[in-house]
């Protein structure tokens, strides 16, 4: 008796499935086998015994460059020695747990070489061999040149050791697997190269190389798929994933491109968190809070000149929304914002920003918006600007439908013309903070 037409199907459909799990399971296999090949042990057991000081300027120079990779920002809890690790990173996986970098012999860095110390930042690789989760951005980090790497584990090992165990990362199955995390890598990760015109000079060549690695800015600015990866190169902009904070495009000049800026103003922002063309707010302000104040003018300028020469993307503006007069918004607005920023939007230069105009009003994505009202924003507090003048937050004053009318005024007002804010979207971020 032959099968019936819609069991062959499902027959055809089950035997299909089975080919690619079969398949799945191979391709498992084979990376854990070649990750197992890699997987050799430390050769030095002790390397602290023979390592030779080095010289102060060397350390000096690798805590420079530690503050331009902001490493400290992860490596440390609230409350806790600096870079002794501990610091939970949210991801849709699971929590990852920043390592101990203090040169203590048991918890932290203190039996590695210089070598295994550069396979860290190259390969991606622990001491032992184990791979690293790219929470750890070495797709970054894998352009850095072996004599900063070099310098960077001088200052690390100049450090007082702090014995803090490193906590065991907190990831649901199979990402907590290495044979998944080498399929990942087969899929998504390469040792990188600076990417740059070919006539740059060196403070093009620099520039790039802080972005593109040190700075590790597509961490934050490029969007990443189901499995958490993103180009190493592209600076699109991207939502900032558990953060609920949009990175806006660094290649569009209606987002947060500078391309037609002065290279005083970009400086000024990167050096102090304000200039004459907008400040730092959210997780940006604290990368110029830990990072990017206290680098050299020189590299500052650097920065500045690749993002000024990065290829422009098309106009990625919303459609224009139909006009509405949102009265409840306008009467939020007179109410909590009008002292500020004025009736007409215009803000104090020098104090509270602009809103017409303003390019974080008008983006496709509202989210930074409803972050801002909620929580408030704020400028960092730097040497440059210590005395940052900021917004109180809302959370508990307004309520979701009372904030999407403000929003939803300020991006119909002033020539503005982007869509309405949803009470849903503010739900969103409100659920995202855990109220």
């Amino acid at each position: 008796m032959s099968p019936s037409r819609p069991q062959a199907k499902r027959w055809r459909a089950a035997a299909l499935i089975g080919v690619l799990i079969s398949a799945l399971i191979g391709v498992l296999l084979a990376t854990t086998l070649a990750w197992q090949g890699h997987n050799e042990p430390a050769r030095d057991p002790d390397p602290s015994r023979s390592a030779a000081p080095a010289d102060a300027q060397t350390v000096q120079q690798g805590a420079y460059l530690a503050r331009a990779g902001n490493c400290m920002a992860c490596h440390t809890s609230a409350g806790a020695p600096a870079y002794s690790g501990g610091r939970g990173i949210e991801t849709p996986f699971g929590t990852v747990y920043a390592g101990n970098l203090t040169p203590d012999l048991q918890t932290g860095i203190g039996r590695w070489s210089a070598d295994d110390f550069w396979r860290a930042l190259r390969e991606g690789r622990s001491r032992d061999g184990r791979l690293l989760y790219p929470a750890f951005p070495y797709a970054n980090y894998s352009v850095i040149r072996r004599e900063d790497s070099d310098a960077m584990y001088a200052y690390l090992r100049s450090l007082t050791p702090v014995h803090q165990p490193n906590r065991a990362h907190d990831l649901r199955w199979p990402f907590n697997t290495q044979a998944a995390l080498a399929f990942w890598r087969a899929l998504y990760f390469e040792p990188g190269q600076i990417k740059v015109e070919a006539q740059a000079d060196a403070t093009l060549l620099r520039g790039a190389y802080l972005v593109q690695g040190l700075g590790h800015c597509s961490a934050c600015h490029s969007a990443r798929n189901a499995l958490g990866a993103s180009n190493p190169l592209d600076l699109a902009g991207g939502l900032i994933p558990m953060q609920n904070w949009y990175a806006p495009s660094l290649n569009s000049r209606e987002e947060a491109g500078v391309m037609h800026w002065p290279l005083a103003d970009i400086v000024a922002l990167l050096k102090t968190g304000v200039s004459p063309r907008g400040s730092a707010q959210g997780p940006m302000a604290e990368v110029v809070l830990h990072s990017t104040q206290h680098l050299s003018e020189a590299d500052l300028q650097a920065i500045g000149v690749f993002l000024q020469r990065l290829p422009e993307q098309a106009s990625r503006l919303p459609e224009p929304a139909p006009p509405t007069a949102n009265r409840a918004g306008a009467a939020l607005y007179d109410k909590h914002c009008v002292q500020c920023h004025g009736e007409q939007g215009q803000g104090v230069p020098g104090a509270y920003p602009a809103l017409a105009g303003n390019r974080a009003v008008g983006m496709a994505q509202p989210v930074n918006l409803v972050q801002m009202v909620l929580h408030g924003g704020y400028a960092p507090a730097t040497a440059g600007n210590p005395r940052p003048f900021g917004m109180p937050p809302y959370i508990v004053d307004l309520s979701n439908q009372e904030i999407a009318d403000l929003l939803s005024h300020l991006r119909s007002s002033w020539g503005h013309s982007a869509g309405a804010v949803s009470a849903v979207d503010v739900q969103r971020s409100r659920a995202q903070q855990g109220r």
